[in-house]
């Protein structure tokens, strides 16, 4: 093949340079255009190319400077809020207060801001630096950046990263919103060149206002769904989704912007006080009436634009699901799902709309809802609707989907979640029900480590105080526990989540290696490498299990408590050195059902032994919470326990801390004084008892006190008060009720008679006396 002709292959380098060098000429213009002097279509002006807006940075590009200086603020503050304490800095810096120093650095980067505040929210960099500054803001600082960025939120919570502001923005705008409604204002520096400022609260309404009517498309948009969310949990902050704080919701953010998030360090306030200037936090609680009325418009507005498929579809969608499962929580919680036509009642496919016209209709299964039981996406919104539907709506929804159902269900891997939800709210028929049909499948349940039905199952059973002993019944056959002697094996069984053959058989062969042991130890200690998952490790849903079989009422709670007393003292140190599986005694230390007599017996289990429960990070917790409910006595047997183990004590790391309460120099010098000690402390840390009155103190409260009528003279009043009538009260009051009554009334009658005479003798010789008498006693009287 001829070299010209050759297209593939190495390059000359002298080829490539010339045609570098080489000018370049443009096509030559049609000849009508030449002659018009039109300038071609592909070519656009300037003017035009700045008047297009340019989707990365709608509001510009800022400069470069300020971004550097920003970086700089950025790095500041991480420090502050990653620094080991304000106490510390202001032992290291004298008399110098740290809050001034921030408090003058954070008014310079707010000044610099200023102007700036679209373009640094769809910054890349600048964005995250937005985020950390909003938790050392003020309320009013916080309402000059909202109002700063009015009529531009619908451009703004569909950027890649100013939504995320806006979503911040939205989550730490609940305190200043509490503040307001307790009207709790800041102080609003006085310019005459510049107009009110609105409080928060009004600044949220106006951009609710701003964001209602493109609602529908917002909760689709992969940017602005999440921040339409954090709005929506704003107006309605009693929603069961929503948590002290909204960030970790996940009704908010993903597990992967969860993630994200906590790369970034911890972001708060970085004042000593985090509430300096703005007064105490006040957790929203109740949303104000505005808030409330504009949930409501939204979900209004949902309804009218979207029909049945498309709220259907939304569902189906990893963007809108989330979006929608708000919305059902915000119609739900506003009184609006027990209406035909509503968004609970579309998803359901009309079952809310057949309870309401025909209450003893049963309509046929829809394939949608059993897809939606099934899908990992869609089945947390059926989790909604099964928890918060009416509750016919409920018992038709029980009845066609679950009922008969209920083994297929609660092996699936997904739909277990949605029959765990279910059980939360079932009656007691309906419970029965569960545990005749599943009777032959709990086994499954621990071989898949899905425990959430049983979990969910013994809980209700807790609060409606019913069927415990089907209940215990179900855990037995569970784990295979049908001797009586395996049934002592509850506790370990259920810790591990294994049957009781496979326990058996994992504690034949032996403890795990010793490099597993040493793994374990360090663990425990505090050292960052976790121990190998071996068969013996105790489990988190086990403990949890434990848990809930605790709270049951006292007779079927007992097994568990069994099973416990009958471990070896070593093993029970072991669960309590298990970050997991020392719960399970809070909750025995804790529960109200648990009888007295059983949880002094398990205080009283450890002594002896108390210096290696304690010699341990998670087991000195534990020890804190026997010492916190032992009463006197049984503190001064587990102190004597531990007289000969003080140097012990004082040599480990984490028992040096439990020593501290024990005292026991104090002990064996001053007994009686160390006795006294800690029943004050005990007393201190009761709560105070409730102060209910008695009866007859109300009853005298309430009756209206006489007024006492001023006697004529003062001796006669004095004479009164010490002989006459209180003795005639006593005398009345102590006659003893006999069979003889007529008597005692007759001897009680003669005594007043008695007594009335005496008095009358002594008052009238007083009066009969001699003018000069009185007239010296009165002279007597004024000296």
């Amino acid at each position: 093949m001829p070299r010209e002709n050759r297209k593939r292959g190495k390059k000359h380098k002298k080829q490539a340079e010339e045609l570098e060098q080489q000018p370049y000429h443009p096509p030559p213009l049609p000849a009508a255009q030449e002659e018009t002097g039109q300038t071609p279509s592909w070519i656009l002006s300037s003017s035009k190319q700045t008047e297009e807006i340019n989707p990365e940075a709608p509001y510009g590009y800022i400069d470069a400077d300020v971004k550097a200086y920003f970086r700089t603020v950025d790095v500041q503050i991480r420090e502050w809020q990653e620094s080991r304490g304000y106490r510390e800095e202001e032992e290291e810096g004298g008399d110098v207060d740290p809050n001034e120093e921030r408090r003058l650095f954070f008014v310079a980067a707010l000044k610099e801001m200023q102007g700036k505040e679209k373009q640094m929210a769809t910054d890349p960099d600048c964005s995250v630096i937005l985020e950390r500054m909003f938790y050392s803001m003020d309320d009013f600082v916080r309402r000059v950046f909202v109002d700063s960025l009015a009529g531009s939120y619908e451009t703004l919570v569909k950027h890649r990263f100013a939504s995320h502001v806006c979503q911040t923005l939205f989550s730490v705008a609940r305190d200043t919103v509490s503040r307001e409604t307790k009207g709790i204002f800041p102080s609003v520096p006085d310019s005459p060149d510049k107009g009110e400022l609105r409080t928060l609260t009004q600044l949220i309404l106006d951009v609710s206002e701003e964001l209602l009517p493109t609602f529908p498309s917002l909760i689709m948009d992969p940017f602005a769904s999440h921040v339409m969310r954090s709005l929506l949990l704003l107006l309605s902050p009693t929603l069961s989704s929503s948590s002290s704080s909204e960030d970790d919701s996940s009704a908010v953010r993903s597990k992967k912007s969860a993630a994200w998030k906590a790369k970034q360090g911890p972001m708060k306030s970085v004042f000593s006080n985090s509430n300096e200037g703005k007064g105490k936090s006040i957790p929203l609680k109740s949303a104000p009436l505005e808030f409330t009325e504009m949930a409501r418009r939204f979900v209004q507005v949902f309804r009218d634009q979207l029909g049945e498929n498309e709220v259907r579809a939304m569902a189906a969608s990893k963007v809108a699901g989330p979006g929608l499962q708000v919305l059902l929580e915000v119609e739900a919680d506003q009184g609006m799902a027990n209406e035909p036509g509503s968004l609970m009642d579309r998803v359901m496919v009309g079952l809310i709309t057949d309870c309401q016209n025909d209450p003893s209709t049963m309509p046929e299964a829809s394939d949608y809802l059993g897809t939606l039981l099934r899908d990992p996406s869609s089945s947390h919104i059926l989790e909604i609707i099964t928890f918060r539907c009416p509750p016919s709506a409920f018992d038709k929804l029980w009845a066609i989907y679950f009922k008969g159902a209920l083994p297929r269900l609660a092996v699936h891997p997904v739909a277990n979640f949605v029959l765990a939800k279910a059980l939360e709210r079932v009656s007691e028929g309906q419970l029965l029900e569960v545990c005749a049909e599943l009777r032959n499948t709990w086994h499954k349940l621990i071989s898949t480590s899905r425990t959430g039905v049983l979990r969910a199952a013994i809980d209700r059973a807790a609060i409606l105080q019913a069927l415990g002993e089907e209940i215990v019944e179900a855990t037995y056959l569970a784990f295979n526990l049908e001797s009586t002697e395996g049934r002592l094996l509850l506790v370990p069984c259920v810790l591990m989540l294994l049957p009781l053959q496979d326990y058996k058989t994992a504690l034949a062969s032996g403890p795990t290696h010793k490099k597993d042991e040493q793994q374990q130890q360090n663990y425990h200690r505090g050292r960052p490498q976790p121990p190998s998952q071996s068969p013996l490790t105790p489990k988190i849903q086990g403990s949890v299990l434990l848990q809930s079989f605790l709270r049951l009422p006292e007779p079927h709670n007992q097994p568990v408590l069994d099973s416990i007393h009958s471990i070896p003292i070593e093993d029970r140190i072991k669960i309590a050195h298990d970050s997991s599986a020392s719960r399970v005694y809070d909750v025995l230390l804790d529960s109200p059902t648990v009888p007295l007599k059983a949880k002094r017996q398990f205080v009283m289990g450890f002594i002896g032994h108390y210096h290696l429960l304690v010699d341990d990070r998670i087991g000195s917790r534990v020890g804190d919470r026997c010492w916190a409910f032992a009463d006197t006595y049984l503190k001064e047997k587990i102190a004597k326990s531990l007289i000969s183990h003080d140097q012990t004590l004082a040599a480990s790391f984490y028992g040096k801390f439990f020593a501290r309460n024990l005292n026991l120099y104090l002990l064996q010098r001053r007994p009686e004084e160390w006795r006294n000690t800690q029943s004050e402390k005990k007393k201190a840390s009761l709560p105070p008892p409730p102060q209910v009155k008695d009866v007859e103190t109300k009853i005298k409260e309430e009756t209206p006190k006489k007024r006492k009528r001023k006697p004529e003279n003062e001796i006669d009043e004095l004479f009164d008060a010490a002989l006459g009538r209180k003795i005639k009260k006593a005398a009345l009051v102590t006659i003893p009720v006999s069979e003889e009554k007529e008597g005692a009334v007759v001897k009680g009658e003669e005594v007043k008679k008695e007594e009335d005479k005496s008095l009358k003798a002594v008052l009238g010789a007083i009066r009969s006396a001699p003018k000069g008498e009185e007239k010296h006693r009165k002279k007597r009287k004024k000296v």
